[in-house]
């Protein structure tokens, strides 16, 4: 049976998520598994779940979930460094307005910067939430699939920052949040332009209520 980090990748790669929005380039080996939690109505989505739209409205928290380290080797599950290191996640949609026809995707639904990942270990079996120590650089922006587009693929990507941090400029795209600003961004590309690892991704696919 695969590791949890290794069905990571082979789901990206079913939903075509890898080279979708993840290039084959990247060579992406994931070191964090985290879930998607909406803690209002409960809802847990981890690889690909099913969820109805209305559960996905408020802005939701990621679970930083724990993995069984290597026997002896006294190391932390997972690759995260606690406390001491930042991450960005961003949520983006490749698939606007739908699958077949995605001239306005990516579309960026939502980053935040200065994340930070409490160490999950297997004592914590309902895993530990990540801290968000920055307001939104864009603002969170639920899933609208537009009626009879189909399921719309919702990823998350977890990157690990720089030691220095970064900073986006006030005037990048980035901090647009008006929904016409949002269309064909491409997550990867924000990721190269301020050095930025990925660490972790997750999705799940919801529709138009029809």
């Amino acid at each position: 049976m695969s590791d949890p980090l290794t069905k990571v990748t082979a789901a990206l790669r079913s939903e075509q998520i890898i080279p979708d929005v993840i290039p084959e380039s990247v060579k992406f080996s994931p070191s964090v598994l985290f879930s998607i939690t909406w803690p209002l109505n409960g809802t847990e989505v981890v690889l690909g779940d099913k969820v109805e739209r209305n559960l996905t409205l408020e802005e939701p928290q990621i679970k930083i979930l724990p993995l069984l380290a290597p026997e002896g080797t006294g190391e932390p599950a997972n690759g995260n460094k606690g406390g001491e290191t930042s991450y960005t996640l961003v949520m983006t949609d490749p698939d606007a307005p739908s699958r077949a026809d995605p001239k306005y995707g990516q579309w960026r639904h939502w980053i935040v910067t200065g994340v930070k990942l409490p160490a999950a270990n297997a004592a914590e079996t309902d895993g530990v939430y990540a801290v968000k120590t920055h307001a939104a650089t864009t603002p969170y922006f639920p899933p609208g699939p537009p009626p009879g587009s189909g399921f719309h693929r919702y990823i998350f990507l977890l990157f690990e920052e720089p030691a220095e941090g970064i900073s986006i400029p006030s005037d990048a795209v980035e901090h647009k949040a008006e929904p016409p600003t949002r269309r064909n961004w491409d997550a990867l590309k924000f990721a190269d332009t301020y050095k930025l690892k990925l660490a972790g991704a997750n999705y799940f696919l919801t529709k138009a209520t029809e």
